[in-house]
């Protein structure tokens, strides 16, 4: 079995572990390298540490951990985090996400909406995932979160979609509950107000947040894809909302 690195260049690795998970290889490279607070370190032990983590299988080729930093492996072990996770695993997340996505796509198609188009398939520099023109002449921007779990809702939103957020009054995000077939089981609105007040404030000019997990709460979800002002979105589709993410026994209907 290959000889654990020095004490430094673990301690480099779970930092390396943890800052992955929000940003990519070159920014957490130049916050270790310029950020007093990780000064104690040298950047030759950052440098070991990657090269370690790409070697052992704890991060992937595009960068991404594959291991929980939060939890130890057993004794003898000290300072190798536990694998929760792996390739396939994220293949799966990616999936689900297409799933509700295409979902999405073809309800907007069925309701009569024009103008629909996938965006998101080429390129993530929109901030959104769909974009259509609604029945009243407005023009709608989709961020699609998917997920298979109806007990909860989580959700990760980028720095990116959050100030395309702030920016466009059209941008709404809308939650869709996957079943195994593949289909919408549930969609939601979570508020936009709620989002705004939930993201994280950057604390110096020396650090910004670039991505962050937000666990929805009900009363910050709305049955259906609802604009600003209370328009419904899809005035032809119902979505049962009771006993999905909490949200009881709340219902959208056509009006």
């Amino acid at each position: 079995m290959p000889s654990l690195p020095g004490e430094g260049t673990r301690e480099a690795a779970l930092r390396w572990l943890r800052y992955l998970r929000i940003a990519d290889v070159p920014r957490v490279r130049t916050v270790f390298t310029h950020h007093p607070r990780y000064a104690d370190l040298t950047p030759v032990q950052y440098a070991e540490a990657l090269e370690w983590l790409r070697r052992t299988g704890m991060i992937t080729a595009a960068g991404l951990p594959v291991v929980d930093v939060g939890d130890r492996s057993p004794s003898g072990s000290a300072g190798v985090p536990h694998v929760l996770w792996n390739a396939a695993d994220d293949e799966k997340r990616r999936a689900i996400g297409t799933a509700g996505e295409m979902c999405l796509l073809a309800l907007l198609r069925e309701a009569g909406l024009t103008e629909v188009e996938h965006v998101s398939a080429l390129s993530d520099v929109f901030g959104y995932d769909i974009g259509a023109l609604t029945r009243y002449g407005e023009r709608i921007h989709l961020e699609v979160k998917a997920t298979t779990d109806p007990t909860r809702l989580v959700v990760h939103l980028t720095r990116h979609e959050s100030e395309v957020l702030n920016a466009d009054p059209g941008w709404i995000m809308g939650a869709v509950l996957v079943g195994k077939q593949g289909d919408a089981l549930s969609v939601a609105t979570v508020s936009r107000s709620w989002l705004v007040s939930a993201v994280p404030r950057d604390r110096s000019p020396r650090g910004r947040w670039e991505s962050a997990r937000l666990a929805v709460p009900p009363q910050a979800l709305e049955p259906g894809l609802i604009m600003e002002g209370g328009k419904s979105v899809l005035p032809c589709a119902s979505f049962r909302g009771r006993g999905v993410w909490g949200m009881g026994d709340r219902e959208a209907v056509a009006g």
